[in-house]
């Protein structure tokens, strides 16, 4: 029986669920407190003609995120063009500079540069990782997690040992490489997934081939792109989206939620499916219609903030990569100053993307457009003296980078994001920018339920429940919830109007 369905939030997991929903020949409804689609991933233009991505810069696991459009016929290549960048990305170090190539064969010769019989053991990392990928992206994380029965099927049964599950990230990195340069490159990808490497089960060296051996990807004209194709995917079932629409209470009788109060108005659905803030959406309920209460949220393990800088320069800027990570200061006292000190770093690592670099459409001709982000603990104090402060920190690492003078005096644009602003715009506990950690005790059924426990109706999707953070899996999360959704037993919303 088709049902009238509301979605919160058009994050990629909202544009997901709309789209997988509305294709069942459900009612759907798309509400966001912006004025425009994306969440984290939304962009904005400036009068002096930049386009900025505001979130997800990395284009990785292009075959996951293709596979949403060819559940609807298409391919994301119907509504964007994809640019291979090579190389890849660059790692500056304090001494020197990586640049890993796109090309597989060429990535082996500079890991066996580098170190002495690293090269072969590329390949057997790369083998593994792709086992885990085939596995983990397409079996493992395509369960609702209610049960760990859900996860008993032969294939992932026989597979337990070989995902590495119950390992550490970075001892079983040690394992295959031995050179600081290496073991930091093949960290890398994980600190996506909100922890630190000595915290990540090491089945997400499918990270490695999701992005290493499958290619760092750019859409051109901006990230948002993917937005705007899954939206108009979306539309294209029939999805309705609503802008400017906060979501001000859940009401519910019966066990069931029966209203939504949107900019003070009271409309009735069958089914709720919340792809904003999972903490938020419960705050919008009673006490004791709530999943989790106050004391499991603060006993989670958050993925950091970040500060962010979005900067247009007037004129272009030598030496510099698509993607560029600047590690010359010591991962760990970083990660402790976000999970252990929960304060500013003293020496930060920071990452900058530079698209005008690959794209003429993001700046001005003879321009630069840059977007710089700094991991950061949640809940810190971001004033703006701190984070100019910082800001300064990373423009001078920059210089000194690309051999470029006098930066700050080139600026024609300049907006930061921080925390208190993911907590303004997204609702997001603490400012965290992406999520939930994926550590051991964060993953399939030990993260925040999918459905509400209490309430017949309302399902939560997004980087707070599973599968976990990042674009494919919340893309991911959105398919799931709907799919959920799909099985129900008809509720009238007729009931409660």
């Amino acid at each position: 029986m088709k049902k009238r369905i509301a979605i919160i939030g058009s994050g990629i997991s909202g544009l997901s669920a709309a789209a997988y929903a509305a294709a069942e020949g459900h009612s759907v409804h798309v509400f966001e407190k912006n004025a425009g689609p994306g969440g984290r991933a939304r962009q904005f233009k400036t009068e002096n003609g930049y386009t900025f991505d505001m979130g997800p810069s990395w284009y990785w696991m292009p075959d996951i995120i293709d596979n949403f459009f060819q559940d609807f016929g298409k391919h994301a290549t119907d509504y964007f063009e994809l640019i291979s960048l090579d190389p890849q990305f660059e790692m500056v170090f304090s001494q020197d500079n990586v640049a890993i190539p796109r090309d597989y064969a060429q990535m082996k010769v500079l890991f066996e540069q580098i170190e002495p019989g690293a090269g072969s053991r590329l390949d057997e990392f790369m083998k593994a990782a792709k086992y885990k990928y085939e596995v983990g992206m397409r079996d493992f994380v395509n369960k609702p997690c209610y049960s760990w029965f859900e996860f008993m099927s032969p294939k992932i049964a026989g597979s337990a040992l070989r995902l590495d599950l119950l390992s550490g990230f970075r001892n079983y990195v040690k394992k295959y490489f031995k050179n600081p340069k290496l073991i930091s490159l093949m960290e890398f990808p994980v600190i996506f997934l909100g922890a630190s490497p000595r915290k990540i089960p090491a089945m997400y060296s499918l990270m490695n081939y999701g992005g290493y051996a499958l290619g760092t990807w750019y859409p051109k004209g901006g990230f948002f792109e993917l937005v705007k194709a899954m939206k108009s995917v979306a539309e294209e079932q029939g999805a309705v989206f609503h802008f400017n629409q906060p979501v001000e209470a859940i009401n519910c009788a019966d066990g069931a939620v029966q209203t939504l109060l949107i900019n003070g108005e009271e409309q009735a659905f069958d089914v709720v499916i919340a792809s904003s803030d999972y903490h938020h959406t419960e705050t919008l309920l009673a006490p004791s219609l709530r999943n989790y209460d106050e004391k499991y949220w603060a006993a989670r393990t958050f993925a950091p903030s970040c500060l962010i800088y979005y900067l247009g320069f007037n004129e272009q800027i030598p030496n510099l990569k698509h993607h560029t990570l600047f590690f010359e200061n010591d991962l760990d006292a970083h990660i402790d100053s976000i999970y252990v000190d929960k304060a500013w770093p003293e020496k930060p690592l920071f990452y900058a993307c530079c698209p005008s670099q690959t794209d003429d459409a993001v700046a001005p001709e003879g321009h630069e457009n840059i977007f710089l982000l700094m991991p950061l603990a949640m809940g810190v104090a971001d004033d703006e003296p701190t984070r100019e402060r910082y800001f300064l920190e990373m423009i001078t690492r920059l210089e000194k980078h690309t051999r470029a003078s006098n930066l700050l005096d080139k600026i024609d644009f300049k907006k930061s994001y921080c925390v208190s602003d993911f907590m303004q715009d997204y609702n997001a506990y603490g400012g965290n920018a992406y999520g939930l950690a994926n550590t051991l005790s964060q993953t399939a059924v030990w993260k925040p339920a999918i459905k509400n426990k209490k309430l017949t109706n309302l399902f939560y999707t997004g980087q707070l429940t599973v599968p976990g953070p990042g674009v494919p899996p919340s893309i991911i999360s959105g398919k799931i919830v709907a799919s959920e959704v799909n099985k129900l037993n008809t509720y009238s919303y007729e009931k409660a109007v």
